[in-house]
């Protein structure tokens, strides 16, 4: 059991968890989600998996009409902070948050965690929200003005596969650091402990907002994990100037299960691993090659507004090749499946003692060439 270690020391170890997406895409609801945080408490704490992440569009109103890439549906407070949808987490009712799913997840052992996108949302951009000064709880004021989201938003850096979500910030002025600053102390107040940021490496690289972001955690007076996404393969430059920023740092597109997309993680990881990536320094410890989600159990489709419906495409011995290269190189381990449907041939790869221990204490991971 490696549950209190894991505890004391999360950012010192690669993170282990279970996070939606694969199994409900972003149509997940707080009775599933808690559902399997209750699963995910009592079969796979006890082996390291202590983050239940709520992956993207929590704040999205699931009506006819909302999908990935569709305008106008998403909850924004006055500030241009989204917040979640009241229909599918009504707890939310009470704080315009997730702080009463964050105290059941803490009650049962875990970390809470959820996915953001970058910078701030193209309906408040269009809005023109005034910015939250969270020093004086009004209107951000500086050189004698009050900013608003127009002032912020780049509206040449929208998100690649999400154009009409959401943009960067620009945070060469006090006005984006003020906005962004508002945004994960309010996530912090909700008692996250984890955020996963996307559309924000990779293909749609954006350095000042990450440092940004980092440094923002960094003033908090605990520690919150920072995992950043792509959408797209990331190459060992660019990852080597951000690590020391991260905990965790997707270095693939999206893994689904087929062996096609498994069998592209041997040649990065090889390459992460040559350049010492792995366990290098990060944010509050240390930062880990991130190969994606672990698409096992009960699932899902790309994109789709639908939940989990079809088993795993991969056989079992592929699903074992994957958790065996998955621990060899260190990366983090997030259970993708519906854990209501978890079974025993998938519990016994997900909770493999011997790929566990070198998941965590393995050393010197490299790619031995063959002769």
């Amino acid at each position: 059991r490696v549950t209190s270690e894991a505890n004391e020391q999360h950012v010192e170890l690669p993170p282990r968890g279970w996070n939606s997406y694969d199994s409900f895409s972003w149509t997940v609801d707080e009775n599933a989600y808690l559902q399997n945080a209750k699963i995910l408490a009592e079969k796979l704490l006890p082996h390291g998996y202590q983050y239940a992440v709520i992956d993207y569009l929590w704040y999205r109103r699931y009506v006819d009409g909302a999908y990935t890439d569709s305008y106008g549906f998403d909850n924004i407070d006055e500030w241009g902070r989204p917040f979640p949808d009241l229909q599918r987490f009504p707890s939310s009712k009470y704080d315009k948050g997730f702080s009463q799913i964050a105290n059941k997840v803490h009650e049962m052992g875990l970390k809470f965690g959820i996915h953001l996108m970058k910078g701030i949302s193209t309906q408040a951009v269009n809005a023109n929200t005034p910015i939250l000064d969270i020093e004086t709880g009004k209107p951000y004021v500086e050189n004698g003005r009050q900013w608003a989201a127009h002032d912020i938003g780049l509206t040449h850096k929208t998100c690649a596969w999400m154009p009409h979500g959401f943009m960067s910030v620009n945070t060469d002025i006090g006005a984006g650091w003020a906005f962004l600053r508002s945004l994960y102390r309010q996530y912090a107040d909700w008692g996250v402990d984890f955020v996963k940021v996307d559309c924000i490496f990779g293909t749609d690289y954006s350095p000042e907002e990450v440092i940004t972001i980092s440094q923002l955690l960094r003033e908090l007076d605990r520690p919150i994990v920072l995992s950043i996404s792509p959408g797209t393969e990331v190459t060992v430059p660019l990852a080597e100037n951000i690590s020391e920023h991260v905990n965790m740092y997707r270095i693939t597109g999206d893994d689904w299960d087929n062996w096609k997309d498994v069998s592209t993680h041997f040649t990065v990881t090889s390459a992460f691993a040559a350049a010492n990536k792995i366990g290098a320094t990060g944010l509050r410890g240390k930062s880990w090659p991130d190969l994606d989600m672990l698409p096992f159990g009960w699932l899902t489709d790309p994109g789709v507004n639908q939940g989990p419906h079809r088993p795993c495409n991969l056989t079992f011995d592929e699903q074992k090749a994957q958790m065996t290269l998955w621990s060899m190189a260190k990366s983090p381990l997030i259970y993708g499946g519906d854990l209501r449907h978890l079974d025993n041939s998938t519990f016994s790869i997900m909770t493999n003692p011997t790929l566990l221990k070198i998941n965590y204490y393995s050393k010197n991971n490299m790619e031995v060439p063959a002769f």
